[in-house]
């Protein structure tokens, strides 16, 4: 075999030491590489200063804006105070970051101003890509969390896409291509220390920069809700355009952008307001119907001259009223609370009284409840309210008064869920369940009433073989022994009967009700 031979030890050999040649000079880094990431480096910490500078004097106008008016300010200040935050201590992080970095390569007494081992391949990988520290995992992540806080803050859509591309973590094409798949891969592997330096403190130049830019929006938007005046128009502001009789009409004729060193005449229907009553009009409104207010303001200049702003507009005066219903039903039942809603349009609940004849009526903040005495006996609710100072009966109402209707019986019984369940008859009851039952108990459940009854009395009735019919009397609203023994003798499909049972509700009248047919499953 001749000794140059591809495949000879000494020829693949001389291969491995080429490719080791060829990594090593793919390794050095010139030291005039190494000085033009260092003056990168300067250029781009002097620029990170004149950012900060120009972000304090931001925050300085934000706080003065809400020193002298905190109301109107407040919440861009805030936001402001979170994003000034939220920048500082990522700021802080990377610095932390380079200071490691440095210390990794040149030692504990490493300078982060003074690199020495500027070259030093392995510092930045060490400490950005460790498995057990994560840092570049963590500080990709930071940058993503303040990206969102950045489009968040922004509205100009333009400005939010440029700081977003330059601010957002990517990877590149060409770091895919060399099978870098992290950013923090593709910026601080194999990455000369000087070159994770910079490019730190890039990111921290891009967070002044972001900075700045969500301040600039702040400021901007605590004016823009501000209305800027190039027209003078008259105003009638009234409190109501509706006046119950006897009420009183108050509107304010006011002037937009008006000059309070100079006070406009306000003629009404002819006549001047006085100046002391502040442009407030007021009348009492004894008649119903609609009725207009005509007038003008006129506005004196410095030079003497005046101009004047017509105005026109109009108010109704209705009759007092009110609203009275029932929130169940058209009609009130004896013996229980029914609930009403009682209110006058355009005066406060606190000032509305009301009295029943007929019952008793009761009052729990804005909740009325009427319990009316007699079954076929109507109520009458009689509707005051207080205005102006006095108070006066705004409504008279009428309502039928109706017995309850029968309650059904039923078997209550505890489902698979722990929810209490109403057995009523008609279908399969699993016997377990009977077994388990007390006795029986009655409602009116039919989702406009839910009145409980007391059961007094009951009997089932069974059948045997012959079809002889077998009662047997309850212990009150309990089963008795004999029904439970009863109970156990039935065979899945056999049913018995619910019958004769009495019941009184809370209006005191005793009842009989419908049977039950009970199926044993």
């Amino acid at each position: 075999m001749a000794a140059n031979s591809p495949n000879s030890p000494r020829q693949k050999m001389i291969n491995l030491m080429y490719i080791v040649l060829t990594a090593m000079l793919a390794l050095n880094v010139s030291s005039d590489v190494l000085n033009g990431f260092r003056q990168v480096e300067e250029g781009l910490v002097r620029t990170t200063e004149n950012v900060a500078v120009q972000n304090a004097t931001l925050y300085d106008e934000l706080t003065v804006y809400y020193r002298n008016n905190p109301e109107k300010s407040g919440e861009w200040y805030h936001k402001a105070t979170t994003v000034h935050g939220r920048t500082d201590s990522l700021y802080n992080y990377i610095d932390g970051l380079k200071l490691r970095i440095v210390r990794e390569a040149d030692g504990k007494d490493g300078d982060v101003n003074n690199i020495e081992r500027q070259d030093d391949l392995e510092a930045a990988s060490y400490i950005m890509l460790s498995p057990t520290t994560r840092e570049g995992r963590k500080l990709r992540e930071a940058l993503i969390e303040y990206s969102a806080m950045v489009d968040e803050m922004i509205t100009d859509s333009v400005k939010r896409r440029l700081i977003n591309e330059y601010l957002y973590p990517r990877v590149s094409k060409q770091a895919l291509i060399e099978k870098k798949n992290t950013w923090e891969e593709a910026n601080f592997e194999n990455m000369p220390v000087i070159a994770a330096i910079t490019l730190l403190t890039k990111i921290q130049s891009d967070l002044r920069s972001a900075e700045g830019e969500i301040l600039h929006t702040l400021l901007k938007n605590i004016d823009k809700d501000d209305v800027r005046v190039n027209q003078l128009n008259a105003y009638v502001i009234p409190e109501s355009k509706t006046v119950i009789r006897g009420g009183k009409y108050s509107a304010h004729i006011v002037l937009a952008a008006i000059d309070t060193t100079m006070a406009p005449i306000i003629n009404i229907n002819g006549t001047d307001l006085p100046q002391s009553v502040n442009g407030l009009y007021e009348t009492i409104c004894n008649k119903s119907g609609i009725y207009t207010l005509d007038g003008y303001l006129e506005v004196p200049h410095g030079d003497g001259t005046s101009t004047r702003h017509p105005f026109s507009t109009g108010y109704s005066v209705v009759d007092p009223t009110a609203t009275v219903s029932a929130t169940m039903m058209n009609v009130l039942y004896a013996g229980i609370d029914n609930p009403l809603s009682i209110s006058v349009p355009g005066v406060p609940n606190h000032a509305v009284t009301a009295t029943m004849k007929g019952g008793k009526l009761t009052r729990d903040k804005d909740v009325w409840q009427a319990r009316p005495a007699k079954v076929g006996e109507d109520v009458v609710i009689t509707v005051s309210a207080t205005m102006n100072g006095r108070n006066q009966v705004v409504n008279t109402t009428t309502f039928r008064v109706r017995q309850l209707p029968d309650p059904m019986p039923y078997i209550a019984f505890e489902d698979d869920n722990g929810n209490i369940q109403r057995y009523k008859g008609g279908k399969p009851f699993p016997k377990r369940r009977l077994l388990a039952a007390p006795g029986i108990e009655a409602a009116i459940d039919d989702d406009l009433l839910n009145v409980e009854y007391k059961v007094l009395s009951f009997e089932t009735v069974f059948f045997d073989s012959m079809g002889n019919a077998i009662p047997e009397v309850s212990d009150g609203n309990k089963f008795s022994e004999r029904q439970k023994n009863s109970f156990k003798r039935l065979s899945k499909g056999k049913r018995f009967y619910i019958s004769r049972v009495r019941a009184v509700g809370p209006d005191g009248i005793e009842r009989d009700l419908s049977p039950i047919e009970v199926i044993v499953n």
